[in-house]
C-alpha cells in the first residue's frame, strides 16, 4: 500500500459487516486509513483485534481482515461509532462521536444484536455521555442490546497487551455464551 493510496482513503466509508439478530456487534471507533483503502475492518497490521478475537474464543481460528464476512457465521458483526476513515482517532470531534452514538443507537435498534461491544472506552464515553464508564459490562442498554466496553485493540494502546485484551474479550464471550440460548 503506497502512502498515496492511504491518503486517498481519507474520509472513505467502509461498509459494516452486519446482519439482524447477531450475538455481538463489535463497534470500533472509526476506520483507519488502511481499513479505508482495503475495505476490511481492523486492517492495519499492528491492530490486535483479529488475534484477540480468536484468543478470547469468539472464533475457532484467527481470521484475516479480508475474511471479515466469516464473522457472520459466528453471529458476530462489525460497525464503527464514526464511519469515516482517518489516520488517527484524535482527528474526530466530540460532536462526531455524539452524532455517531445516535446513529449507532438507530442501527442497533434496527439490527437487534444481543450485545453491543464498543471497542474503545473513550469513544463510548464521548458518544454516549458516560464520562465515568469503565471497561466491562455497562448498566445501560442501547437499542435493547446489552453493552460492554472493551479496550481498543490498536497497537497504539500500550496499556493493554494481547493477553490482557484476550482476557477481557473472553469475559464478554463468557457473558454472551451464558446469556444466549443453545441452538
Amino acid at each position: 500500500m503506497t502512502p498515496e493510496e492511504l491518503l486517498a482513503a481519507r474520509d472513505r466509508i467502509v461498509p459494516d459487516v452486519v446482519a439482524g439478530g447477531l450475538r455481538v456487534l463489535f463497534c470500533g471507533i472509526n476506520p483507519s486509513l488502511m481499513t479505508g483503502a482495503t475495505g476490511h475492518h481492523f486492517a492495519f497490521p499492528g491492530n490486535r483485534f483479529w488475534p484477540v478475537l480468536h484468543l478470547s474464543g469468539f472464533t475457532p481460528r484467527q481470521l484475516k481482515p479480508c475474511e471479515q464476512s466469516e464473522l457472520l457465521r459466528y453471529g458476530l458483526g462489525i460497525t464503527n461509532v464514526v464511519a469515516r476513515a482517518t489516520a488517527r482517532a484524535d482527528e474526530l470531534s466530540a460532536e462526531e462521536f455524539r452524532v455517531g452514538g445516535r446513529l449507532l443507537t438507530s442501527k442497533v435498534e434496527e439490527l437487534r444484536p444481543h450485545w453491543l461491544a464498543v471497542v474503545g472506552i473513550t469513544a463510548y464515553r464521548t458518544a454516549f455521555g458516560e464520562r465515568r464508564a469503565g471497561i466491562g459490562p455497562q448498566d445501560r442498554k442501547i437499542g435493547g442490546a446489552r453493552v460492554w466496553a472493551l479496550p481498543n485493540p490498536s497497537g497504539l494502546n500500550a496499556h493493554w497487551t494481547v493477553g490482557s485484551m484476550a482476557d477481557e474479550y473472553g469475559r464478554l464471550r463468557s457473558a454472551v455464551d451464558s446469556a444466549t440460548p443453545a441452538s
